[in-house]
This record gives structure tokens, C-alpha cells and sequence, in this order.
């Protein structure tokens, strides 16, 4: 059929509209031959049902559609990615990393450190069960790495299995608790040493008064004694429980503090162990 002459009065247009639709058209349709916009149509077609079996055409055909495009769109989302049943060091050590300094959304799990060492770390862990590369940033003005995995089924996983870590980290052995505390104190610790005020502290902050809660109850199982100051910090104090971290947990190796920040104690990046190792061994004997 091909275009109606839409010159004349708006009643004119009306009939048009109101006949090509009690001849089965749809709103598309109608807009196609008229050459109308349809906010235009709809106004006069409101009223004017389509018949049941122009209905039944129509889902007909949205079906059909469907099953052509579902294999190509399934394909995309899951990305093949493999789920994983029994924890290990390598799946707690980027769940908690994404809990920790992560973020994890709804179209994506991103990671963010000024540590290369582990933002590569990070990727050589997923890369056990994601095959695909993360995009990649550096932000030159802080100095921090940053790496995204954009895919909507992945991110589901890792949120599912962030909350069962969580849940589940009372109960684990004590190798897994191990990873995940020193996942905590990588992403959100800092050693505090300042020897002319005498003071040695490890220091983890979380605005999460439930995951500082979970890292205190972990580190009583390595009898290690710490305290929340509240609103949003974990302390550990004392030769001994500073000991006890620096054999049973530490700091990873290459972890830096940001020696550039104007209110640095030592005015350069030191590793985290390192000041620990100092802080321990400046306690007299």
C-alpha cells in the first residue's frame, strides 16, 4: 500500500488513521503509510482495539524474534566464567579485595590501589575464573591504580559470594582467615609509628562496624588483642600483639605507604612491613 495524502483537515487524518486501523494495522504500521509520527496516531487509535488474531501474530512473531537474539545475548553476559564451590587462598584473596578497597556493582566488579603489586596480584586471581582482561586505568593525580570487570553475571557472583564470605569467615581455616585479614590490613591498614611520641600501632579503618567487629573476632583466633574506635577503626597495640601480627598475618610484600602525602612521618614510600619491623625492634629489651 503505498503513502495516504495527509494534506487537509485534522478529521480527515482522524478517519484515516481510525480505518487503517480496523483493517488490522498496527500503530507502526499506520505511522509508516501516513508518514506521521506516532504521538500523532495514537491519539485517534486509542479507542480501536486490534482483533485477537492480529494479537496473536504479533506475540507470535515477538517469540520468534526472541529465540534469535537469546543465544547471541546469553553468550554475552555470562562470558564464561567459572563459579567455584569449596573456598581457597585464591578466591578469598580477591572476594575480600573487592570488599575491602573494591567496589562491586551492579554492571561490574572494579578494584581499586596505589599497590601494582596488587592490582596484579588481583588480576592473576580472577584470571583463574574469568578469562577475560580487566580494562585497565591510572589516575595521574593520586597515583592509583584501577581495574574493572564489566560484565553483569560476573558482578552478581562476586556479590553473592562477598556476602557468604562474610558470613562464612568465622568458620573457616585458619590459612583462609589468614588471607582475609591481611587482605583487610592491605586494602585499609596503615602501620602507625612515630618513635619521638613513643607510639607503635597498626591501624584498619572500614565504615562497616560489622566487618571491623568480624576482623577483631578473626584475629582473637591468632590470640592477637585489638580495639574498634568507633566510628570506623580497628587498633592493634603492644610488643606482643605486634609481634604476633608480623609472624602470623603481615603486611604483603611491595604494600607502600604513600610517602608524597603532606602530613607523611618518612617522607617516602616504605613498604608497611618495613615500618612494622622497625616499630617491633624499637621496643627495648
Amino acid at each position: 500500500m503505498g503513502s495516504i495524502p495527509i494534506g487537509g483537515n485534522v478529521n480527515t487524518f482522524k478517519q484515516i488513521c481510525i480505518e487503517l486501523r480496523q483493517k488490522d494495522h498496527t500503530l507502526n504500521e499506520i505511522a509508516r503509510i501516513t508518514k506521521r509520527p506516532k504521538t500523532s496516531i495514537f491519539f485517534h487509535i486509542q479507542n480501536v482495539p486490534l482483533s485477537q488474531k492480529k494479537k496473536k501474530e504479533i506475540i507470535r512473531a515477538n517469540i520468534e524474534r526472541l529465540k534469535r537474539t537469546s543465544p547471541n545475548k546469553k553468550g554475552k553476559s555470562l562470558k564464561s566464567f567459572k563459579k567455584f564451590g569449596k573456598w581457597n587462598k585464591n578466591n578469598v584473596f580477591f572476594i575480600s579485595h573487592f570488599l575491602f578497597d573494591g567496589e562491586i556493582r551492579y554492571n561490574g566488579c572494579v578494584y581499586i590501589n596505589r599497590s601494582k603489586i596488587l592490582i596484579n596480584k588481583m588480576k592473576d586471581a580472577i584470571g583463574k575464573i574469568y578469562s577475560y582482561p580487566p580494562k585497565n586505568y591510572f589516575i595521574q593525580e593520586s597515583g592509583v591504580y584501577k581495574i574493572a570487570y564489566y560484565n553483569v553475571a560476573l558482578a552478581s557472583y562476586i556479590k553473592k559470594r562477598s556476602i557468604q564470605l562474610i558470613k562464612q569467615a568465622p568458620y573457616l581455616v585458619k590459612e583462609l582467615k589468614r588471607k582475609l585479614i591481611q587482605a583487610f590490613f592491605d586494602d585499609e591498614g596503615c602501620i602507625d609509628f612515630r618513635p619521638k611520641a613513643n607510639t607503635r600501632r597498626i591501624r584498619g579503618y572500614q565504615k562497616n562496624i560489622f566487618v571491623l567487629e568480624l576482623i577483631q573476632k578473626l584475629l582473637v583466633d591468632f590470640d592477637m588483642g585489638s580495639k574498634i574506635v568507633k566510628p570506623n577503626e580497628i587498633v592493634i597495640t603492644g610488643k606482643e600483639n605486634l609481634n604476633k601480627f608480623q609472624k602470623e598475618i603481615n603486611f604483603s610484600a611491595g604494600v607502600k605507604i604513600n610517602g608524597n602525602r603532606s602530613n607523611s612521618t618518612w617522607k617516602k614510600s616504605l613498604e608497611k612491613r618495613e615500618i612494622l619491623d622497625r616499630a617491633i625492634h624499637s621496643y627495648q629489651n
